[in-house]
């Protein structure tokens, strides 16, 4: 009987297959590590919100400490659900879903209360709270509404929508601003 190991095809087989094993493992273990990054990226504390916005005015910081405190409790998916928060059917590459309570849109910036709350499904499936939007409607102020102390956040003017809108990435770092409308570290799941 011939030996198999010795043969070209056999080799060649044996190869492949070594090769799509390991090819396989190393992406589970680079998924692995995407999702751990991706963990890193949420801040779950202030101190850790602190630490990734470190040159954030105090003024600023104060009042997103307030924006957090505020909407903490919709980290829980559920409980935005129950509180009146909608599905408005806009899903945006770099945002997130976005969810809005309809009844609160006016001309009032309040920081306790984002009429938009923006979420990101993670690998289960499952939302996560990654950032807060504010929205006045366009009719209601020419220009940029007042919204944080100073200049720093950044309105748009969105005639799609007829909204000023502002976003706060609070619970998910941007590396691109706390205020920035977009966040190359979400990718929509």
């Amino acid at each position: 009987m011939r030996n198999l190991f010795k043969t070209p095809i056999y080799l060649g087989l044996l190869l492949t297959a070594f090769v799509f094993i390991g090819c396989r493992k190393l992406d589970c273990f680079f998924d692995r590590d995407k999702n751990e990054q991706e963990k890193n990226y949420f801040m779950n504390t202030n101190e850790e919100f602190r630490k990734k916005y470190k040159d954030l005015k105090k003024e600023n910081l104060a009042e997103l400490f307030q924006v957090r405190a505020a909407s903490e409790k919709y980290r829980d998916f559920e409980k935005a659900i129950e509180d009146g928060y909608e599905d408005i059917s806009v899903v945006t590459p770099n945002m997130g879903h976005h969810y809005m309570k309809k009844d609160i849109v006016d001309s009032t910036f309040d920081l306790s209360k984002p009429e938009i709350l923006v979420y990101n499904k993670n690998h289960d499936g499952e939302f996560e709270l990654v950032a807060v939007e504010y929205a006045v409607p366009l009719e209601m102020s020419a220009t940029a509404p007042e919204g944080f102390t100073g200049t720093d956040d950044v309105w748009d003017r969105n005639t799609g929508f007829n909204l000023w809108l502002l976003h706060a990435w609070v619970w998910h770092y941007n590396p691109d601003g706390v205020f920035n409308p977009t966040n190359p570290l979400v990718h929509l799941h």
